[in-house]
């Protein structure tokens, strides 16, 4: 059930929090009491004649209106103890107590809790004589310049001074003369700090605070900052002053010291805190705090919110803000530019008719109004400030511009405004900066935050000659303390090669790494080599701590079922030489066997030996390339579940790490019973065995006498693969082999079984001249013997029955329809396609639908007056085929706001870049200008804003040298018809999902 909320105020903060509080579907009604024009009888939005002041007769309005929140703009009822009253008549308001709001009520009683909790601020004393304050002013070993009233005084109480005199007769106006009235009988002088001033916004429920993008106002009436001070004339979000780093260290000496120290002192701060800040050369220091949005720093801030302001506000007043933090756009900024009266700061006309309200709308500018009324059907001024023209772009020069048409189009007589608000940020963002290691994409504090996360998983690797602690240059192994006499250093080397790629895909890492350390500690086995330690090399474009932790937590994992440490490695970050989102991986492992004990034992082999299988895992970390290509000819993809339960995905399956076999196996080869040990590794059975046999022998192997998973079996059938590109690829469920001893083959064979599936799988022969190493003999015969056990079990996709309906939409040739239509006709695919329209009547998409046997219709946007009217009529075609779900395919027409509100995280799209680079219509141009190496395509989530929307899947592509918009546009065209189909499927089957603040949700 949808609530009805009151807002109390008249200016643009509160025609912008009245606007924002109405975009939440759990709001039915926002009153604004006393409110504007702009709020007058506006959709959601109404007026209330309620009086602010009279808190009993407030509550009973709440209480006959059903209000169920009250959210108070303005800074003088929150000093009046309106949330105070409010809250005791049981009615729930969003904002500081009285008490709490002092911090801005009190400039004396501010100084003094920042002096208490050692928050940085200006030297100051706080004065009830004039004469003391001015003889303070003269002889002040600092420069005491600006003089504050203490109390409210509408954003207007402070004089900064250009010299001694200047003070002094400030002191005089505000304390003698009465210039702010109550507010300065008592003053406050400050040193005069030197910096860029900012302003730094947070929510907060008393304990967790959750900081705002940082603004920047402009209280000069007139460009270049000339004039006198004003309440504001305008403000832009973000500040690119302010870094990351910057902001967290305003949010943990600043915000979050304030809250714990008002906490501490018994007076708890519940909503906005807004803390004025310069930045110094010493680091920021608190100006002033306010106890509510400033305006116009609200009319920025909020348009940047991406969560739903109703719930942000529900979480404070519960106390339950860290399980409800909120969300905001980011590479977004916005502006926002008053429009005064002329004559403002003093005295101004009022009743001037206002004009071109609706031009700047329809500019897409949104226009919040402050000092305005109705007369007679017409918005006329009534105030200093009259509104704020606020612009939303991706950059605040764009911004700027778009903000600046929207004030040129609205008229009334002596219009005051500036056309300069954001001119010391675009001056910061065209400085010529030094440039940083950061800034050329390598992380060195994510590099380091990485170390210590995995320094734990590391050390518990140690064994008998190492202690495994990184940090160091090198690692150490003491052999004696190992147990060694006569050693021989073995070692291997190895990658895990594609398979990274389904890893990356399934978004699966925790695996991995065990395949690194097998592949290595496998093969140091064919010398009869113990694992002693092992080192990894992790690459990557961007490191990501959380993958790179799971990834080097499956090594360390591998580690202890291999008995070797983690002795040490390298994480290289290389901007540019690998996509978003993929790594590689590289190990190197170091073993020993003692002199007498080595494998292979060429001479020993013999005519007649039997060799031994053992078991694999499954593919192993082998032929990966040909696995992915077979399943993208096939009717199933990574996320396909298999299995008779389907509690199992293919990508799953694929993803089975590969056995280690050096604790099992290493007793036995040091029985003196084994001859020869054979990873099968890349090149299969045909190719590794023969590295461990003299060149006069070969084996003969018979497929029958082992178990073959039904992976091969899948692989044999999907792929029509011959025998011969079966053996030589892959390992066909042989993951290692042993030459032993005719005689001693049982007794060898059940050791292994103690601990490993194994059989025995052939024998040694000697080798007639031209035959080759290896036969396997009944390989056809045992894939198809396993095949049928498919039809039931593993490979056997899970037929949907209950699918999504899906509607595409198209404009023209429809090639990104074309993968859609084939990946739904999948019997594992969670969507089904239900209706094709198209803008355009003869297009070749409605003839490749129709081919399909999709049903199609033309509503052609010709026929329409509106954007909103063609949506409509789109619309009653997809309730009448019961769609569920969007795809845009091609379709060249924007989608109207409401149409968008209303199938929210339904509609998705695909755009020719990796959002949110490249937006917009000429993306690879743009690409190739900007001399990227690394381009691709983004399917995301629709939203009101273009190419905004939360991001499901991005498939990358390489910038090759030469590359032209044909020739690179059709290198992407590959990628979408694969990235389309994925995403749609992720949806569809509810693996991805749009949450609150149109956040992802992966389940």
């Amino acid at each position: 059930m949808a609530d009805r909320v009151l807002v109390i105020g008249s200016g643009g903060r509160e025609h912008a929090l009245a606007w924002k509080l109405a975009q939440s579907p759990h709001v039915k009604h926002v009153f604004v009491a006393p409110g504007n024009a702009g709020t007058a009888d506006n959709g959601k939005i109404s007026n209330s004649a309620v009086s602010v002041s009279n808190h009993a007769a407030l509550a009973q309005f709440c209480r006959d209106q059903e209000i169920r929140l009250v959210v108070v703009g303005p800074e003088v009822p929150l000093a009046a103890g309106i949330v105070d009253d409010l809250t005791a008549a049981g009615v729930r308001c969003f904002g500081p107590t009285a008490k709490a709001a002092q911090l801005e009520s009190s400039k004396s009683f501010t100084k003094a809790f920042l002096d208490r909790h050692e928050i940085p601020t200006a030297r100051w004393k706080s004065f009830t004589d004039p004469k003391a304050a001015c003889s303070f002013i003269n002889s002040a070993n600092f420069p005491a310049l600006v003089v504050k009233a203490s109390g409210l005084a509408a954003g207007k109480g402070v004089i900064v001074a250009s010299n001694k005199e200047e003070a002094c007769k400030a002191v005089t106006e505000i304390m003698q003369d009465k210039t702010f009235g109550t507010a300065g009988e008592t003053v406050v002088v400050e040193e005069l700090l030197e910096g860029e001033e900012v302003s730094c916004l947070c929510f907060t429920d008393g304990i967790t605070i959750a900081p705002m993008p940082p603004a920047q106002d402009h209280k000069r009436l007139m460009d270049g900052d000339e004039g006198p001070n004003t309440g504001g004339m305008g403000a832009y979000s973000p500040a690119p002053q302010i870094s990351k780093d910057l902001l967290q260290k305003i949010r943990d000496t600043i915000l979050q010291k304030t809250v714990d120290g008002m906490r501490k002192e018994g007076v708890p701060y519940f909503g906005v805190l807004y803390a004025g800040l310069m930045l110094t050369k010493d680091g920021p220091k608190v100006l002033e705090f306010n106890c509510r949005f400033g305006d116009p720093e609200c009319q920025v801030i909020l348009p940047l919110l991406k969560s739903d302001l109703y719930e942000v506000m529900q979480a404070v007043i519960n106390k339950k803000l860290s399980s409800s933090m909120p969300v905001w756009f980011e590479d977004s900024a916005a502006v926002t530019v008053v429009m005064a009266s002329e004559g403002y700061p003093g005295t101004y006309p009022k009743g001037l008719e206002i004009t071109g309200l609706s031009k700047a709308k329809q500019l897409g500018l949104e226009v919040f109004h402050a000092g305005t009324s109705l007369t007679d059907g017409k918005v006329v001024t009534s105030g200093g400030r009259v509104l704020t023209v606020t612009a939303i772009k991706e950059d605040l020069m764009t911004a700027l511009q778009e903000a600046n048409k929207g004030v040129a189009a609205i008229h009334f007589k002596g219009a005051i405004y500036r056309k300069d608000i954001g001119y010391r940020a675009i001056a910061f963002l065209r400085q010529s900066r030094g440039l940083t290691y950061k800034n050329s994409g390598v992380d060195i504090a994510a590099g380091n935050a990485l170390v210590q996360k995995i320094k734990p998983l590391a050390a518990a690797t140690s064994r008998s000659g190492c202690n495994a602690e990184l940090g160091g240059f090198a690692g150490l192994f003491d052999l004696k303390a190992a147990g060694y006499e006569d050693p021989i250093l073995v070692s291997g080397t190895d990658g895990v090669g594609t398979k990274l790629k389904i890893a990356q895909v399934c978004k699966r890492h925790d695996t991995i790494g065990q395949d690194l350390v097998a592949m290595c500690v496998n093969d140091i086995l064919a010398q009869g080599a113990e694992p002693l330690f092992f080192l990894d090399y992790f690459a990557c474009g961007k490191l990501d701590v959380e993958v790179a932790q799971g990834v080097i937590a499956g090594i360390a994992e591998a580690c202890k079922k291999a008995g070797c440490a983690l002795l040490g490695g390298e994480t290289a970050e290389m901007p540019g030489m690998y996509p978003p989102g993929e790594y590689d991986l590289a190990g190197f492992a170091v073993g020993a066997v003692e002199r007498g004990q080595m494998l292979p034992q060429l001479e020993r082999i013999a005519d007649g030996d039997v060799v031994i299988g053992v078991a694999s895992s499954g593919v192993h970390s082998n032929g990966y390339s040909l696995v992915r290509k077979i399943v993208e000819k096939s009717s199933f993809d990574f996320s396909s579940p298999v299995g008779v339960s389907g509690d199992q995905t293919l990508g799953d399956l694929l993803l089975t790490p590969t056995k280690i076999y050096s604790k099992t196996l290493l007793p036995v080869l040091r029985s003196g019973h084994v001859k020869a040990y054979a990873h099968i590794t890349g090149g299969g059975l045909l190719e590794n065995i023969p590295r461990v046999l003299p060149e006069s022998f070969g084996v003969v192997l018979d497929a029958l006498t082992w178990k073959i998973p039904e992976i091969f079996c899948w692989l044999h059938k999907e792929g029509n693969l011959s025998e011969e590109e079966m053996t030589r690829t892959f390992n066909c469920g042989i993951g290692a082999v042993l030459v032993v001893q005719k005689e001693l083959a049982q007794q060898v064979l059940k050791d292994i079984q103690r601990h490993e599936a194994a059989w025995l799988i052939g024998k040694v022969v000697s080798l007639q001249k031209g035959s080759a190493h290896v036969k396997v003999h009944n390989m056809l015969r045992a894939l198809q013997a396993n095949r049928s056990l498919s039809v039931h079990s593993h490979i056997q996709g899970k037929i949907q029955l209950n699918k999504v309906k899906v509607a595409v939409l198209i404009s023209g040739t429809g090639t990104n329809l074309e993968a859609l239509i084939n990946s739904t006709k999948k019997p594992t695919s969670f969507a089904q396609i239900v209706i094709v329209v198209s803008n355009k009547a003869g297009v070749e998409g409605l003839r490749k639908a129709e081919r399909a046997g999709i049903p199609t219709r033309v509503i052609d946007h010709k026929l329409y007056e509106s954007r909103t009217e063609f949506d409509s009529a789109v619309d009653k075609v997809l309730e009448e085929f019961s769609v569920e779900l969007i795809c845009l395919a091609g379709f060249m027409r924007i989608l109207s706001g409401p149409f968008v509100k209303k199938w929210e995280g339904k509609i998705l799209n695909i755009h020719p870049s990796l959002l949110p680079s490249f937006k917009g219509a000429n993306a690879h141009k743009l690409v190739l200008q900007a001399g990227v190496r690394v381009t691709g395509c983004t399917v995301h989530f629709v939203a009101e804003e273009v190419d905004a929307g939360a991001i499901i899947f991005q498939e990358a592509v390489p910038v090759k040298i030469g590359d032209t918009v044909e020739t690179l546009s059709e290198r992407v065209k590959e990628a979408e018809h694969r990235a389309f189909p994925a995403a749609l499927q992720l949806v569809a089957s509810g693996a991805v999902q749009v949450g609150e603040a149109g956040k992802i949700y992966w389940k």
